[in-house]
Parts: C-alpha cells; sequence; structure tokens
C-alpha cells in the first residue's frame, strides 16, 4: 500500500517512501445459510514508512523536537517515520459466493485495532543521522477504518487511521502535529 499523510503541519510535505506491508489472518463466521454475509476477526502485522519534512527530534534535555524543514535551506538524504504494528482486524463482509465457485466480487468493511511495537525516525545527510527511537509523544494505539472490495483474489483496499500519531506534539513554530494516514492500496485474498 501506499501512505498518504493527512493533517501534516503547514508547509510540511510527503516526501520520499511511503509505504506499507501487511500481513495476517482473519477467521471467516457466517451470519446467514447461503454464507454470503459474515463477520470475520483476525490477526496481524503491519510495517509502514511514513516520509516526509518533518523532523523528529530532541533536544540535549530529552525533550521532542517537532520541526518542518524547509528544503531551500537544509539539504537531507532522507527523513521519516517507521512504525511495525500488532493489528487485531474486525470485518463485516459481503460477498457474491456460492458454494461451486471460488471467483466472487466481494465488499469488506470494519475497523483495526492495533499497537505499534516499533517505531523509530530518521534523519539522513551528510556526515549527519539522527534515529530517534523514544518519543514520548507517539501513541502507540492504533485504530483505523478499513474498506476493501474487488473480484476474485486482488482487491483494492483503504485504511483511514482515526486516531492521530501524536499526543500533545507541537512543532517549534506552534503547531499542532496532528498526523493521520490514509493507505491505499491493494490487497490479496488467499481462500
Amino acid at each position: 500500500g501506499y501512505n498518504l499523510l493527512l493533517f501534516k503541519p503547514q508547509d510540511a510535505i510527503s516526501k520520499g517512501l511511503s509505504g506499507s506491508m501487511h500481513f495476517g489472518f482473519l477467521r471467516d463466521m457466517p451470519l446467514n445459510e447461503r454464507r454470503n454475509i459474515s463477520i470475520a476477526m483476525g490477526l496481524g502485522a503491519s510495517f509502514n514508512e511514513y516520509g516526509s519534512t518533518l523532523f523528529i527530534g530532541e533536544t540535549l534535555q530529552g525533550a521532542s523536537v517537532f520541526t518542518v524543514l524547509d528544503e531551500g535551506d537544509i539539504d537531507f538524504d532522507r527523513n521519516g517515520f517507521s512504525t511495525a504494528v500488532i493489528e487485531v482486524p474486525f470485518e463485516l463482509r459481503w460477498r457474491s459466493s456460492a458454494p461451486e465457485t471460488y471467483k466472487f466480487w466481494r465488499v469488506y468493511t470494519g475497523f483495526r485495532l492495533g499497537y505499534a511495537y516499533w517505531y523509530k525516525a530518521t534523519f539522513k545527510q551528510g556526515g549527519n543521522n539522527v534515529d530517534q527511537t523514544d518519543i514520548p509523544e507517539f501513541n502507540p494505539v492504533r485504530l483505523s477504518a478499513t474498506l476493501s472490495f474487488g473480484y476474485n483474489t486482488v482487491n483494492f483496499f483503504a485504511q483511514y487511521s482515526l486516531n492521530p500519531f501524536f499526543d500533545g506534539a507541537v512543532t517549534t513554530q506552534g503547531e499542532t502535529v496532528n498526523m493521520r494516514t490514509l493507505k491505499l492500496g491493494f490487497i490479496f485474498y488467499i481462500l
């Protein structure tokens, strides 16, 4: 998938790699005799990269620093934020399936409860590398709404983050950091 950063601080832009990869298993529990309406629950993991011009670092006293980099003034090779999340998805599912076919239309909607067990902000420029893995403002609990639809194995996927990445974070310019993400991509269902 591709991660679109939403509600970025003013003048911050998405830049560089912003992708995601999800793996998981869902247990389907049919709700009707035809078995085309069901609920599903599962367990999975996602790995996410968010590239932007929002620098995340710390002062010598250990306080977090959030500042929007001006590309005209600061030359850098990479600036981003990465997460690894354990997820528990819940879905309401509809499909046009029949007992004799595995090819069918589907629409699945639901939400995911996740916990980011690992995260890191990375900044790289010539002779200067900053890796930040202790960000007190980071909220490891991830809540999101999901939608997938399509035909057969390959389907379109969207996931919207319901809560921001950071609680109480403010940029050096005085703006609240209320970033969330919208993931868009493809999901492959294996029966």
